[in-house]
């Protein structure tokens, strides 16, 4: 195993079906508006968490909420994750904004997302 290390869950996506209606009822959860309100994306930051909302679950095709790990280094984490057993789904990939994203799949199916920031 290497010594990349784990900063926890910070990330939340949310696949939904119709924004608007989706976006009313996590403000009304989370007490505040959306920071970021897009028709592709809408976020909201609460206490250290970040919430997302995926119309149509993204570009991903995410059909269930994903938990996303934020690590210091994600090509080692990927390593280490593959070499335990996961299967590589989405490789790392900048999405903009100093912030690299990847999923895997775990033995039984479910997509866990791993996220670093870079800058």
């Amino acid at each position: 195993m290497s010594a990349s290390s784990v900063q926890g869950i910070k990330t939340v996506l949310h696949p939904v079906s119709d924004v608007e209606k989706a976006k009313a009822v996590y403000s009304a959860l989370l007490g505040v508006a959306p920071q970021t309100d897009s028709s592709f994306y809408v976020g909201f930051d609460v206490a250290g968490q970040h919430v997302g909302l995926l119309p149509g679950g993204g570009p991903q095709g995410l059909t269930s909420p994903v938990a996303y790990w934020h690590v210091d280094d994600i090509e080692a984490k990927l390593a280490d994750v593959t070499a335990a057993g996961a299967t590589a789904k989405d490789p790392a990939k900048d999405v903009g904004g100093g912030r690299v994203v990847a999923s895997v799949i775990d033995p039984d199916g479910n997509i866990l997302g791993l996220i670093q920031d870079t800058a």
